[in-house]
């Protein structure tokens, strides 16, 4: 074990925040922490690192462990370039070396005992190099700084001059190249593109070591965790696998916890109209039964009813008018800012239900692209062109559309004169505002808040073409799954710019890939779009070997400057992230497949003995032998279902 959390307790002006909080994390663990937004999720981890007091409890960590943490806003800082400021986490091994030249040069003029001795020194020194990594820790450095983004031109930019993202960015790089024995990471994909995401999750996979994550990305998180530490209503529970698999569990305790509640109000109610009923007859005797059971119904424990998290928040979106058939024809467009070329000639178009995603690296110009569409921007060449009654609600992730002086209730009212009060307060509350928060200043909001007043306006504006610029911004989980079973439900056309593999995995029919200043189509969700990506990837490969004989394959850019190695331990990974991926397939069909066997044997053992089909001897038979066919490939199934849950 390497962290133990022990009856952590916390508040803020006496409003408990986390309560008898306990979990412990074990060598190599990868563990996820979740919850919504206020949850308590950061307050923990810097309970967990010391930067807050906790009220009560004890937090202990292994002896001679290392633990490295990034908060979710932190950036480096000073006049260092970039590569050089992740060269400093290396310090000890630029020591080494500085010291391994000085004993050169003062060997060329030692002789006798005092050489034996600087030769030995220089043998413990080189040694104690190589174990630490020093033939490796430059080309380490580098696949660290391309794995998260940075090209190499920009290697030697000053950090002063980069953004707050890329800041952070360089604190992760300097946290990973750190090598601690569990990292604690706060939001780390907050600043990091597709590709960089992918990456971190390969070396999270493959790291020698613990983590904890927090983190609103579901794809992310199921890629990696297999430990789930969910805080719900101050409380801590801690449940076994990646998040899909806590999802699953949460809503079968959920549904559980439900029933149980609706079944003790049930005895409950019932308790009391006996009582009541004996309680009418007025006799002596019926009188002092009645209070027995009063007696018996004071000692039961009441169960508390769950809380339905998600059943505060209610979108529905849904169209005013449909549509024609033919939504949006791209054709031929261009967009260029001085010397910098984003896309040429790009073309493509929608029809009426499709729900496309645009997908490519920060700073290809997905964004762009939706503000042509919404004439926010022109273009330097192409022509756009909307069908036949084309209504389009535009979500902007910066959230322009909205007036930071006006209070909310401003500008539902000025942007829809229709609404009577009390249908704007409905749409507000509907959207988690209410009582005096109606009258809070834009300005004053938190990014999530402001996410989900645009999303009651997109709401409102009944349009039957939403393009929507990373609507999941800021919104915590429970929120993007309320979004998703929106859009899902959603009749009309979507366009969307998301870095959310999850919520593209869960809404996208189409995925339009914007890369080299070109877009690639791909008629699938997320998941098929990796799968082809992994067999374009595959046969690229094949032909170029097979094209020049006697010389390397072609490689990934992401293990340019690499040693020959290192490119064999970054494919490696790559491979062992498809084939795990087809095990997690190959599993979950298995076990539907199970399911659904077992629940067809349930039912043939209830037809064995209705009456209708007991006295029927042919019938009879036949159910039998589909009974003993299902147990023959259940037989099958339950082994494969053991392989490969055995595998790793």
């Amino acid at each position: 074990m390497i962290l133990s959390v022990s009856n952590i307790h916390k508040s803020f002006n006496e409003i408990p925040v986390l309560k008898n909080v306990s979990f412990h994390i074990e060598d190599n663990e990868k563990a996820a922490i979740v919850g919504i937004n206020g949850a308590g999720k950061t307050t923990l981890l810097r309970i967990i690192m010391g930067e807050l007091p906790a009220d009560e409890g004890l937090v202990t960590f292994s002896k001679d462990k290392t633990v490295g943490y990034l908060s979710q806003h932190e950036a480096v800082s000073g006049e260092n370039t970039i590569y050089q400021e992740l060269l400093c986490v290396k310090q000890e091994i630029l020591d080494m070396e500085q010291q391994m030249h000085t004993i050169e040069l003062q060997m060329k003029t030692a002789s006798g005992d005092l050489l034996d001795k600087l030769m030995d020194s220089y043998a413990a020194l080189t040694h104690a190099y190589e174990t630490g990594g020093g033939y490796a820790y430059r080309s380490e450095l580098v696949g660290v700084l391309k794995g998260l983004g940075f090209a190499e031109e920009e290697f030697s930019k000053s950090v002063s001059t980069l953004s707050g993202g890329q800041k952070t960015r360089v604190a992760l790089g300097k946290l990973l190249l750190l090598k601690p024995n569990l990292i604690i990471l706060d939001e780390p994909t907050n600043h990091l593109d597709l590709q960089s995401i992918a990456w971190l999750e390969t070396y999270l996979l493959n790291y020698k070591g613990a983590v904890i994550i927090v983190s609103h990305d579901r794809y992310f998180l199921d890629r990696i965790a297999n430990k789930v530490i969910e805080l719900d209503n101050t409380a801590a529970t801690v449940f076994s696998g990646n998040y899909s698999s806590y999802a699953a569990e949460k809503e079968t305790l959920r549904t559980a916890a439900y029933h149980a509640y609706m079944k003790q109000q049930q005895e409950i109610r019932h308790q009391e109209a006996v009582i009541e009923k004996l309680r009418s007859f007025n006799r002596e005797k019926s009188i002092k039964r009645a209070e027995s059971r009063e007696k018996m119904l004071q000692k039961i424990e009441v169960l508390d009813k769950p809380v339905e998290i998600r059943a505060d928040m209610h979108l529905t979106l849904e169209p005013k008018f449909q549509s024609g058939n033919d939504v949006l024809q791209v054709e031929g467009l261009s967009k260029a800012f001085g010397p910098l070329t984003l896309f040429e000639d790009l073309s493509f178009d929608l029809k009426k239900g499709e729900h496309v995603a645009v997908i490519g690296d920060n700073g290809t110009g997905k964004t762009t692209i939706l503000k042509i569409i919404n004439e926010l921007l022109p273009p330097d060449r192409g022509t756009i062109r909307l069908g036949t009654n084309v209504s389009i609600g535009y979500y902007d992730q910066e959230h322009h559309v909205l007036h930071p002086e006006k209070t909310l209730f401003q500008e539902i009212s000025d942007d829809y004169p229709t609404l009577n009060n009390t249908e704007i307060r409905n749409t507000l509350a509907a959207f988690l505002f209410t009582g005096e928060d109606v009258f809070k200043t834009i300005k004053t909001l938190s990014g999530g808040e402001r996410g989900r007043l645009s999303l009651a306006k997109l709401m409102l504006s009944e349009a039957n073409f939403l393009i929507l610029d990373e609507p999941t911004n800021h919104l915590d989980i429970m929120s993007k799954e309320i979004l998703e079973d929106a859009l899902c439900a959603y009749t009309g056309t979507v366009l969307y710019v998301s870095h959310d593999r999850y919520f593209i995995n869960k809404t996208a029919h189409r995925i339009l890939d914007l890369n080299r200043r070109t877009l690639t189509n791909y008629l699938g969700n997320y998941d098929y779009y990796l799968e082809k990506k992994e067999e374009q990837l595959a046969k690229t490969d094949a032909s170029f070997a097979a094209s020049q004989p006697g010389k390397a394959a072609v490689t990934d850019s992401r293990t340019d400057g690499l040693p020959s190695a290192a490119k064999q331990d970054w494919k490696a990974m790559k491979e062992q992230q498809a084939a795990k991926r087809r095990r997690e397939n190959d599993l979950k069909k298995c076990e539907e497949r199970i399911e659904t066997l077992e629940k067809r044997n349930e039912e043939i053992d209830g037809l064995m003995v209705s009456p209708d089909v007991c006295t029927n001897v042919a019938k009879l038979q036949e159910l039998n032998r589909e009974k003993e066919g299902n147990e023959e490939e259940l037989a099958a199934l339950y082994e494969k279902w053991e392989e490969l849950s055995l595998e790793e």
